[in-house]
Order: C-alpha cells, then structure tokens, then sequence
C-alpha cells in the first residue's frame, strides 16, 4: 500500500511534470472508483493542472481550484505515460481505472499523462472530484500528519488510545500517513513490539517511538524524492527491515523476521528487538506482550 513518503514523492513528481500543463481529458476505465458526481470528471477537461499536494496517504491534484483526490488503497498506482492512445479505454479492461490526458509542451513527446491502476480483485482505489479536499469523507476524518505531529502532541494522543501500538500507527483518524509496512518499521526501529499498548508507554519508550517514527519516514521520503513513478516501489522494499522480510534475517541482530498473521492482513517483527525474544503466537487472538 502506497504510504506518506510514496504518496509525497508522487505528489512531487506530478509538481515537476504535471504542473503547467493542460488537463484535456480523463477517461474513466472503473466505474466503481468514482465517488462523487458533482462536479463530473468532464468539468476537469481544458483546465490548467495548478498544483499537486498530499494529505495523509491521499493524492491530491489541483486543476484550476477542482481537486482530482485519489485514494490509492492497496494496489494502486501511478503509472506516467509519454504516448497515451487516442482512443478512450474500454471500461473493466485490466486493472486501468483512470487514464488522464495532458497537453503536451513545445519539448514534449505527443499524448503524455497518467494511469491510475489497481491490480487484483479487491478493489478499493478511490478517486473524487471536488471544489475543496476537505469534502473527502477520508481527509476530513484525518489526525494530524505524522511528519507534523511534535512530540508533545504525539504523547497526548496515545495516551488517549487504549488499543495496540500497531493500530494506534495505522489509525488514520489518529495519525495520518503510515500504514502497514512503515508501522512495522518504526516499531522495530523503536524496539517496541506491536501488541504493546499505547497508552502504557513509559516516557523513553514515547520518546523512541515519536523518534523512530520520523527517522524512518525522512529516510523514506529521502530515498523516494526525485525518483521516476516507475522506481518508487522498488526502492520502498529495498529499505524495508522487517516487513514483508518473513524467515529472513533481520539486518539488526541476526534473529528470524516473524509473521502474525490477521483476515486480510499481517504484520512482521524481530522476536530480540522487540519482544523479548518471545514469539507472538500467529492468531488473530493472540495474547498480548506487555
């Protein structure tokens, strides 16, 4: 899932290569991603792409004062086209769920602009136009973002949270921008296991997880900025320590990257790093690591 420093570094990218240019038209391949109707996908066309910015993990296109807001979910992306076809996609083809034609510049190669794409059968990529970002139902639920929380703020609002440090990370409404596998990260960076509960933290271990937390999405973000679209995904799992790393070693102390897994989902830790070296047991009702 495309996370903070992802959606970041596509925002920026779309500010280098989008921003100045004429939105001619966007082709709705997937009916189901659309959201709203009013203003439709249509008013977008012949209007100058002014901007392009985050909010949480939500891609946010300025087209002369319209948001064109995209939630990419679990498997979606952005794909930068420089030769676009003419011919507007058939709708439920592949895993094409938006395609947005650009006018060219003087320098350009004819038909240039981007596909939204979403693989897999569960479909959850979200795409929205609207007058103002904040009449997305998700950003106007949105905490405060994790690269500008400080760490008194941080410390008030997981002392209000009485669940797992893993889902206070990932709560949108809390904290908004890391998902799955940066949760992972900055909680093995903190050495602090998932199970742990937010609201029992010790003044250290609040300081090593505000901390961990910023480190590892700056070091994210650092590695992502000035990246092509096409690169972004394999230099996001090329920094990764523990997610997805299951029965490798983990680069720190040499112990056995473990896996617990959930309906729809899992998460990866250090036993050593981060609990003790105890395992967590590998149900969805696991007894908590205190």
């Amino acid at each position: 899932m495309p996370e903070l420093p992802e959606v970041e570094a596509l925002a920026a990218f779309l500010r280098e290569n989008a921003v100045g240019r004429v939105l001619t038209r966007a082709d709705l391949a997937a009916v189901q991603a659309i959201k709203t109707f009013d203003p439709p996908l249509s008013a977008l066309g012949g209007l100058e792409v002014t901007g392009a910015a985050r909010h949480g993990k939500f891609l946010d296109l300025d087209v002369s004062g319209l948001h064109l807001v995209v939630h990419l979910a679990r498997a979606g992306w952005l794909h930068w086209r420089t030769g676009l076809p003419p011919a507007p996609p058939k709708p439920g083809k592949g895993p094409l769920a938006l395609r947005v034609h650009l006018a060219p510049l003087d320098s350009d190669p004819p038909a240039p602009g981007f596909d939204l794409t979403e693989q897999g059968t569960r479909k959850g990529l979200a795409i929205y136009v609207v007058r103002s970002p904040a009449e997305v139902p998700g950003i106007g639920r949105l905490g405060p973002d994790a690269m500008a929380v400080d760490r008194e703020q941080f410390a008030a609002l997981l002392a209000g949270r009485s669940g797992q440090l893993k889902g206070a990370l990932t709560d949108q409404t809390l904290i908004a921008g890391v998902g799955n596998a940066y949760s992972d990260e900055i909680l093995h960076a903190a050495r602090l296991s998932p199970f742990k509960m937010a609201d029992k933290l010790t003044d250290d271990e609040v300081i090593r997880l505000y901390d961990a937390m910023r480190a590892e999405l700056t070091d994210a973000l650092d590695r992502q900025l000035g990246q092509q679209a096409a690169t972004m995904k394999g230099e996001k799992r090329s920094g990764l320590q523990v997610h997805a790393r299951t029965g490798l070693p983990c680069p720190v102390c040499g112990d056995t990257v473990r896996e617990v897994s959930f309906a729809d989902t899992s998460l990866q830790y250090c036993p050593t790093c981060q609990t003790g070296g105890k395992p967590l047991a590998d149900r969805r009702m696991s007894k908590l690591l205190r």
